[in-house]
């Protein structure tokens, strides 16, 4: 009988550090904040990437608030809010926020909260473009994780969408926040809806793109390690990486996993 041949290792294209942040639904000046104690109680869902070697940091909103779920090859929709070379941008984006309306009077927009820190490779396999990760904190997902889809470790396909193809109604991004492609870069669709290749497409605020959950075992499925550190609060990549102070961070959903 003829040996089976093993699968090709997905081709590497980028890796870092990958956070995940929930933020808080809006309250109105002067009420209360009250700590998230699920979905439900959720404006966004967002995830960083910040590639190794590089100053870039890409702040992506995900649809439903959670990762896709990969057991049932779910697909979510999401898109890149903010890139950026200095990380007080983004702390910046993911901080407290006040404004007026004239309805409601003064609102608040709660600090975002620390979900997750963690390991990402950006790798391709033929024409399909993944996104892996392993969590390195918190050390065991908790409620939290749970149910934000943020397992130990999982694995995506990713496309990016083409602006120029337009959207179903009342879906995707207003065309005035779709990102502005230099007319180079937009060749890398090639007439297509999508583009599942350059992993450049992601580096502009208002790229929207599609994560179509895989699998639960990266080194199954994509054949690469992605060597996950043992970490705690002193030595967390987020607080350097990210230039954030844990006094005016609610740190236990990072931590512990319970919601804050």
């Amino acid at each position: 009988m003829a040996e089976k041949k093993s699968r090709r290792p997905a081709e590497i294209i980028e890796r870092g550090n990958i956070y995940f942040f929930y933020r808080p639904k809006v309250h109105g000046e002067g009420e209360p904040e009250e700590s998230a104690g699920g979905i439900g109680d959720l404006e966004r869902f967002h995830m960083v990437l910040r590639p190794d070697g590089v100053a870039r940091f890409r702040l992506m909103t995900v649809g439903r608030k959670r990762l896709p779920d990969v057991e049932d090859h779910e697909r979510n929709w999401g898109f890149v809010d903010l890139v950026a070379k200095r990380a007080t941008e983004i702390t910046s984006e993911l901080g407290e926020q006040h404004y007026r309306t004239k309805t409601r009077g003064e609102r608040v927009r709660p600090a975002a909260r620390l979900a997750g820190e963690g390991v990402y490779v950006l790798a391709r396999t033929g024409h399909s473009l993944h996104l892996a990760y392993a969590l390195e904190l918190p050390e065991k997902p908790g409620p939290v994780q749970r149910e934000l889809n943020i397992l130990a470790e999982g694995s995506f396909a990713l496309s990016v969408k083409n602006p120029e193809k337009g959207s179903p109604a009342a879906a995707g991004l207003d065309e005035e926040r779709e990102a502005d492609y230099p007319d180079k870069l937009q060749e890398e669709f090639r007439g297509r809806r999508f583009a599942t290749e350059d992993t450049r497409l992601l580096d502009y605020a208002g790229a929207e793109f599609i994560l179509v959950g895989a699998g639960r075992d990266v080194k199954r499925d994509l054949g690469i390690g992605l060597d996950p550190e043992d970490e705690s609060e002193s030595s967390a990549d987020i607080f350097a990486q990210l230039r954030l102070a844990k006094a005016r961070q609610p740190i236990e959903p990072l931590l512990t996993g319970k919601w804050s």
